[in-house]
């Protein structure tokens, strides 16, 4: 495979997604398998940026050395996962010492089209994320996935017939399905790193209620604070779900109802002006969540001190 420019290049099909790895034709144009171990002789032209045209699952194993997660790192000598969609720029930087075993499942969205799945593949939260936001296994998790993976291979190399794209859709779906169930089971194991990540960011909104910022740029968004820890916006909330049972976006009105409180009841501003303050364009707005939140205006709440 030829090394690609800084210019991310698109790769429109399976076919030419063989073409560029010097494979064989694939079995069917809407789908492949790929074992990791025939790439082993082009492990250093592996490198660049490139956008699939379709879905991309892939197991690597046997892996040695610190992987990075998110933005944190972790040494894990179990298979890792990673998920892509149609559309997602992905960065490879291959050394000598990468080892490339394991499967490579690629799904062109015509595949799935008129199935079920099309509709739920979009609802898998580790799709939308980084490129280094990857899943781990252990040893029996890899053992699981990497039977279903064989079980697709099995079939694609099978003869097509009116049961194949049945069949191959129905390993998928339960490739996805066992997958999100481990994905999952890691924010459990990854506790301590999503506390630190609460604790981060429950810093940067407290710094930022207490800044000028508020008022200048309005209510700090999800991107905005997914983009000041270097992570997704999927993933951030995904983490925050998993710890506290609230999305960024709850935390952050949580944070705001928080500030609304103190200003109420330290200060004697007008409802409009803390509104204002607080970066609410319109007073009636500010008013409706706090309502929402607490289950009394802003009024009824300050009158409650007095």
């Amino acid at each position: 495979m030829k090394k690609i420019a800084n210019t991310p290049y698109v790769i429109k099909s399976i076919s030419e997604l063989h073409r560029l790895l010097s494979l064989p034709k694939p079995e069917h144009p809407l789908v492949s398998m790929i074992n990791l171990s025939d790439l082993r002789e082009s492990c250093l032209e592996l490198m660049g940026s490139f956008v699939y045209s379709f879905y991309s699952i892939c197991i690597k194993k046997d892996f040695k050395g610190k992987l990075k997660y998110g933005q944190q790192y972790y040494d894990f000598d179990e298979g890792t996962m990673t998920f892509f969609s149609p559309g997602q720029v992905i960065s490879t930087d291959a050394t000598d010492e990468q080892a490339l075993n394991g499967w490579w499942l690629v799904v062109h969205p015509d595949f799935i089209q008129n199935y079920p799945l099309a509709r739920r593949i979009k609802e898998y939260g580790f799709f939308s994320y980084a490129v280094n936001e990857a899943l781990h296994l252990s040893e029996k998790e890899e053992a699981m996935i990497t039977s279903i993976m064989k079980n697709i291979e099995l079939e694609y190399r099978s003869a097509i017939d009116t049961f194949s794209q049945d069949v191959i859709l129905s390993h998928i779906d339960l490739l996805l399905t066992y997958s999100n169930r481990f994905y999952n089971r890691q924010f459990i194991t990854r506790k301590q790193a999503s506390n630190d990540l609460l604790i981060r960011v429950e810093e940067l909104l407290t710094n930022y209620f207490n800044s000028d910022e508020v008022k200048k740029s309005g209510l700090p968004t999800v991107h905005y604070l997914a983009d000041q820890l270097y992570l997704s916006p999927s993933y951030l909330s995904d983490s925050l779900r998993a710890l506290t049972g609230q999305s960024t976006q709850q935390h952050i009105h949580n944070k705001l109802i928080d500030k609304a409180k103190e200003i109420l009841s330290t200060t004697s501003l007008s409802v409009s002006e803390i509104a204002y303050q607080l970066g609410f364009e319109y007073p009636q707005s500010f008013s409706k969540l706090f309502k929402n939140k607490t289950n009394v205006s802003p009024l009824e709440f300050r009158h409650s001190f007095n």
